[in-house]
């Protein structure tokens, strides 16, 4: 199934586009996305978390083409360990290189990136023509929702929509790699 097509991936994205926060599955858990360039999006997803800005957030991608922009200035052998590993599990801490927003990199200088194997978010990635925010679906503190419904219930009439799908409950978070170093961050 192309997911990018589907008529409720395609509602969400334009919603994002409208500046709505969304709620989707992920690999392992359930994730709220919206537009990494709207800022008051950005915020509204850390204010229903309980997550301080300085944190940053990971974005997500159905390609390595989407984070062309972001990837602008690292070396080619550097290009070529991020083609090696997605899509997958695997997130990658890469330099800022003035494209990011500061609201995305926190008080970080790089930027966390992801192109994800899950069949739903590479359809709402490219139904948005782009990388989307991607942070765990969860108050801070409490558990990451697993469903749609323990998504629904945390943040009951505060989202502009949920996606279909599930998340595989047996997958483990992605690992977390420095470009620079290649240093596993979080295993």
């Amino acid at each position: 199934m192309n997911w990018a097509l589907n008529p409720r991936i395609r509602r969400l994205a334009e919603q994002m586009h409208d500046g709505g926060v969304i709620a989707y599955p992920t690999e392992a858990v359930w994730g709220l996305g919206c537009d990494p360039f709207q800022q008051e999006a950005v915020e509204r997803i850390l204010f229903l978390k309980g997550r301080a800005q300085a944190k940053g957030l990971i974005l997500v991608a159905a390609n390595i083409e989407q984070f062309e922009p972001y990837l602008a200035g690292i070396s080619h052998d550097q290009y070529a360990k991020l083609e090696e590993t997605w899509p997958g599990p695997n997130t990658w801490l890469v330099p800022v290189n003035g494209y990011c927003p500061s609201w995305i990199s926190g008080r970080f200088d790089s930027v966390a990136l992801r192109v994800s194997a899950h069949p739903v978010v590479a359809g709402l990635c490219r139904a948005f023509d782009g990388p989307i925010v991607s942070t765990s679906a969860n108050p801070q503190g409490l558990p990451p929702a697993i469903s749609a419904m323990h998504a629904e219930r945390y943040f009951h009439g505060c989202l502009a929509g949920l996606a279909p799908g599930l998340v595989n409950t047996k997958a483990k978070p992605s690992t977390i790699r420095d470009l620079r170093t290649g240093d596993i961050i979080r295993a």
